[in-house]
């Protein structure tokens, strides 16, 4: 029966796989990545153990054993909102038993590229413990590292069971997307966060710590090829019994909640609506909807065509997936990128107008994300330059607070804080510049995205070639923006005065150009743009 269990996984995979290239593409990426992680963990937990320092290894296994077993914990949650294939509840119909069940599921995730390059990167632990304690050492840490990927395993499969009916709410769907967009974009910034840690840590504090760190059942099964390299034979059965103890309970605590997550639970009715639709939506005044904006929206907005496109724009960035993902980029990137120059004592100035730019491309694709609902528009007769200039202002009203807090940052980490208004007035000429190139482009290379809500869903066909476009626009952007870092450099301590206002005007001035010949633009296109982005009529 578990030999059932992995055919069955392989078959999923490979019926997912059969006609459609762009999964082919995300799995020989997934693939490679997952080589990638497996040599470089390798290659570093066999260090220790080359350059023959115990210490070391006393510190580094426990500690990355530690981050493995907690990356099984963490990720199969996030992935639970993208990934429908971690539900149990596919399997309530099956007459199973429970023991069956888990032993399947159990040996499922064995089988696959996490648990493959997990293995082979903390056989750089076996390496180690081979070079420090010889062939004993090495099969006990060979013992260890195999107890460690079961009880991550474990681990990940107990909790998701438990966490099932929580994780199917849209919520719970939209927080893991969100959060899968901030792991992806603080990659970059970990490395260098890392990378200053290490060179200013207290070498003793983390001996401690990684010590008690191999007592806890998350970094014990690592320790113990070491603890027979160091000849505490006495510590090997105890830290065993921490692991079997641990993985037993695991189990345990899977088995208690896999039937009410194969049960899954149908969301009750949310009660009456409300009366009054008017109030969930905006004032009513004399039996007129004043305005469509809500509680989120500036009560300022005007009770007009463009008011009401505004509202929508601004509810959209702020409740769809996709967009709430790419804002949390925009923020993670516009705070670190800068920051880590001005940390090294570099000028930011570079990496400011690179946010900015960044800032304007996530309009590339604006009318892609809409779908077949931009159908409502163009029967309505919204003319291009108001749906334009609606959803620009709609998505500044959220971005020109991210680039102010951007550059009191930048000000105060970099510790001249006269420099804040320049690095604004930068970031909004970039912006503006961005938009002036990004608009005519969501145009003409608009192209429809999956009916997957996930950030990191790709569309097949010419839309990555299309989407490649961005990167051409994203460049014409920092060099469109040049002239005023330039001047910037040269005016110097000048430039902290009227580099605001500078700024703003050459952005404001770039956007105005383009503005009104993207409005004609859409005007024209209009069926071709629908016929494009329409999921059930593009070719």
């Amino acid at each position: 029966m578990v030999v059932t269990f992995v055919r069955l996984k392989l078959k999923l995979t490979a019926n997912g796989l059969r006609g459609r290239p762009a999964r082919i593409a995300l799995f020989v990426l997934g693939v490679l990545s997952g080589g990638l992680f497996a040599i470089l963990g390798y290659a570093g937990l066999a260090v220790p153990g080359v350059l023959g320092d115990q210490q070391a290894a006393h510190i580094a296994l426990p500690l990355a054993g530690g981050v493995l077993v907690l990356g099984w914990l963490f990720l199969p949650l996030l992935f639970f909102g993208v990934d429908e294939s971690l539900d149990p509840a596919r399997f309530a119909l099956l007459p199973l038993r429970r023991r069956t069940l888990i032993a399947g599921l159990f040996t499922a995730a064995l089988v696959g590229i996490p648990a493959l390059s997990t293995l082979v990167a903390t056989l750089g632990m076996v390496d180690t413990a081979a070079r420090l304690g010889g062939p004993v050492a090495a099969l006990t840490e060979l013992a260890g590292i195999v107890l460690g990927l079961l009880l991550g395993v474990a681990l990940s499969r107990a909790v998701t069971s438990a966490f099932a009916e929580a994780l199917r709410s849209r919520r719970a769907r939209d927080l893991a997307t969100i959060l899968l967009a901030v792991v992806a974009a603080l990659l970059g910034p970990l490395q260098l966060l890392v990378l200053s840690a290490a060179q200013r840590a207290d070498w003793d504090t983390v001996a401690y710590l990684a010590d008690a760190l191999g007592w806890t059942p998350i970094g014990a099964p690592y320790s113990l090829g070491l603890d027979v390299a160091a000849g505490r034979y006495w510590a090997v059965p105890v830290r065993l019994i921490i692991t079997l103890a641990a993985g037993a309970a695991l189990l345990w605590w899977w088995g208690r909640t896999l039937e009410r997550a194969m049960l899954g639970t149908s969301s009750a009715g949310r009660g009456p609506a409300r009366a009054g639709g008017a109030r969930a939506g905006g004032a009513r005044a004399g039996g007129r909807v004043r305005t469509p904006v809500g509680r989120l929206l500036p009560r300022g907005l005007p009770a007009t065509r463009s008011g009401a496109l505004i509202a929508r724009e601004m509810r959209y960035w702020f409740r769809e997936t996709r967009r709430r993902a790419t804002l949390v980029t925009l923020m993670v990137a516009g705070l670190f990128l800068p920051v880590s120059l001005s940390i090294g004592d570099g000028s930011p100035g570079a990496l400011v107008i690179l946010v900015g730019g960044l800032a304007a491309m996530a309009l590339a694709n604006q009318f892609g994300m809409d779908g077949n609902a931009y159908a409502a528009n163009i029967v309505a007769g919204v003319p291009g330059r108001v749906e334009i200039q609606s959803r620009v202002i709609a998505h500044a009203i959220y971005v020109v607070p991210l680039f102010a807090v951007d550059a009191i940052v930048i000000g105060a980490i970099s510790g001249r804080p006269w420099t804040i208004a320049g690095e604004f007035g930068l970031l909004l000429a970039s912006y503006g510049v961005g938009l002036a190139l990004v608009l005519p482009v969501s145009i003409r290379a608009a192209y429809p995205l999956p009916e997957n809500a996930s950030p990191f869903a790709m569309s097949s066909g010419g839309g990555m070639a299309k989407g490649l476009l961005t990167v051409g626009v994203l460049l014409g952007a920092v060099i469109g923006s040049l002239p005023l870092q330039i001047v910037a450099y040269f005016l110097g301590p000048v430039w902290w005065w009227i580099g605001l206002p500078a700024g703003a005007a050459y952005g404001l001035g770039a956007y105005l150009i383009s503005v009104g010949g993207s409005g004609d633009l859409l005007d024209r296109r209009m069926p071709e743009l629908l016929a494009t982005i329409s999921q059930n009529l593009a070719t």
